[in-house]
Order: C-alpha cells, then structure tokens, then sequence
C-alpha cells in the first residue's frame, strides 16, 4: 500500500484525506517504512537540504487571548517575563548571532491578538535595518494582521508571515475562545494578498484526534504554506493543559509522516518541544518527512544549542541552506 501510495504522489496526483486517514491503522512494525516513504517523497521535492530558522520574543507576555497552551496569557499564572517590543540593537544582536551559526531566517515574534500604533512602526524599523545588515531571509509573527500591514511588513523586507492555524476548525474551540479560527485563516489570506509566503501549522497533543490532525494538514495545503511548523505540546504550569502528556515519540513522526505526504512540496519544520517529546529520536525525525528546523531558543522555553543541532545534522549527512547574502555576496539558495 505505501510504495503504491508514494508512487501516486511522486507522479503529481494528491493524496486523498481517507489515505491519510488511513495511515493511523498501520501496525508498530510498519513505521519504520512510512517513514522511509515520506524520505522518498522529501528526497524527490527537496533534495538533501534542511532548511534553519531562528525567532526572538520580541514582545513577551500580556497576551488577552486564552489560548490553552500559552504561558504568555493573561488568563493564566505562569510568571514569565513580561516585556515591551525590544530595542533594534537587542534584536540586531541576536539576529547576527543566529546567522552566524548557520540559521537562514529570522522572525521577530510578539505576544498579544496583533500589534498596533506605535508597536508596528517599530517593528517596521527593526525590519528595514535587518535587511539592510544581516543577509537573513526576514518572517514575522505578529498575530492578527489586515492586508494594510502585511503590505508594510512586505515593503520593509519581510518574506514570509508565520500564523499557525494551531489545530483543526473541529478542535479549535477546545484551544481558544477569545478569537475564531476564521480570524487565523483571514490573517493567512491577507498575508498572502499582500505577496508574502505563508508558514503555518500548529501543536501536535493539544487533546485532538488523528482525523484532527488529518484535517488541519488539508486545511494548511489549502492554504498554500510554504513552510509547516510541526510544535509538540510541552506543558506549562498554570496553563489548562499543564497536566497533558505530549504524544510518544513513534506518534509525532507518524504525524510528521503524514503532514510530509499531505504537503509534499512544503518545507515541513520540527519546531518547540521536540527536546522533551521526541528525546533520543530526534535525528529519525529527519528520515520520517522533516526537512526543516527552528534553531535556538523558543518564546517561553530553552531550546538545545545550535552547535548540537548542526551536529546532528552533520552526523546525518545533510546540507543545511545557507543564508541568501553571506559577506554581500549572494547564495546560490532557493528563496
């Protein structure tokens, strides 16, 4: 069934949702060759390239949405810092740092429903002088946005807009209640009006079900993304979800598997909590349809250092793209 099945994909025909459906039934000692499946499929479309991104929490707490899983809410008890939009000196900082190390993008990622007034003509400014020193392929998480911004954010050099849809339409109501899913998905079409890429996904173990799971991969490929963050679940104390377990390693990389031949031309991105989630299997994650990593720390968590993750790419052999400018020379990197 599976070599037919990536067969079908690698010859231009779509896999249908009650495949992918499907792939929740296989057995313990078929994994192994879904994964092998999905490394075909990334092999065929991406080459032997991991693709690295890094973000700063550049506004941090405060937050008035709900959403379950967030430390930065105000509905929640969770003591983390809590601060105004960095300085760009602060940002700069941090953005050579990570290009130095070998991430390729870099996102300024702020707390809150979206930024407005003063806040967004800051963001704007860090932006213009990220793309004037560092050679960073520049993205942005800025919550809600309408086209207006998304055209500014454009004009001042970013790429590509992160708005994770988090879950499915069927599920999301368990996830947040102070804004809709519609309102995510609006925000996703107004970046893309506006001519930037869009990298969206979402939480895997926030309670939903595979079927779940299995939708929000349709929903995302109708989309368009570009990019598919693949988050795990990592439990914070104050939040509702703090007593969850996140998913068992075999578990995401099925997930990662799925999301690969759903979306077979996106970069799929192992993202927050694969530290704690997926352990000693990290590297697999790499053979089982990911193709691309968020380097560094996280918003609220410590993520393992950018030399152990280079390593581990290096051990397995992988090329990791380089950032687009390098010593005010272009890269020979698709953007």
């Amino acid at each position: 069934m599976l070599n037919w099945l990536v067969d079908q994909i690698l010859s231009g025909k779509e896999i249908t949702f009650n495949q992918a459906l499907a792939l929740d039934k296989l057995e313990d000692d078929q994994l192994n060759e879904l994964f092998l499946m999905a490394l075909r499929i990334t092999l065929y479309f991406h080459g032997n390239r991991v693709d690295l991104c890094s973000i700063i929490n550049a506004k941090s707490g405060c937050c008035s949405e709900n959403c379950a899983f967030c430390a930065q809410s105000v509905h929640y008890h969770t003591n983390i810092p809590a601060y105004p939009i960095l300085s760009k000196e602060v940002v700069l900082k941090n953005a050579y740092e990570m290009e130095s190390k070998g991430a390729r993008r870099f996102s300024l990622v702020t707390s809150g429903k979206g930024v407005q007034g003063g806040d967004f003509e800051k963001v704007i400014d860090i932006y213009k002088i990220l793309r004037q020193k560092t050679g960073l392929s520049l993205c942005a998480s800025l919550g809600i946005i309408d086209y207006t911004k998304a055209w500014r954010l454009k004009e001042a050099g970013v790429s590509m807009y992160h708005h994770n849809i988090e879950t499915s339409r069927s599920f999301y109501s368990e996830v947040c209640t102070t804004h809709t899913f519609e309102d995510r998905l609006e925000t996703i079409r107004s970046a893309r009006k506006a001519g930037l890429d869009i990298c969206s996904g979402g939480i895997v173990g926030l309670g939903e079900n595979w079927e779940q799971r299995v939708e929000m991969a349709f929903q995302l490929k109708e989309l368009g993304v570009v990019s598919l963050p693949v988050n795990i679940l990592t439990p914070i104390p104050g939040t509702p979800l703090w007593n969850k377990s996140a998913p068992e390693p075999m578990e995401i990389l099925k997930t990662a598997a799925m999301f690969r031949m759903v979306l077979p031309r996106a970069i799929i991105r192992l993202c927050g909590g694969r530290e704690s989630a997926l352990r000693s299997l990290q590297s697999v994650a790499f053979m089982a349809g990911i193709n691309g990593m968020l380097v560094g720390n996280y918003l609220t968590t410590t993520g393992r250092e950018v030399e152990d993750d280079m390593q581990m790419l290096k051990d397995l052999k992988l090329e990791v793209t380089r950032p687009f400018k390098q010593d005010g020379q272009l890269q020979n990197c698709e953007e």
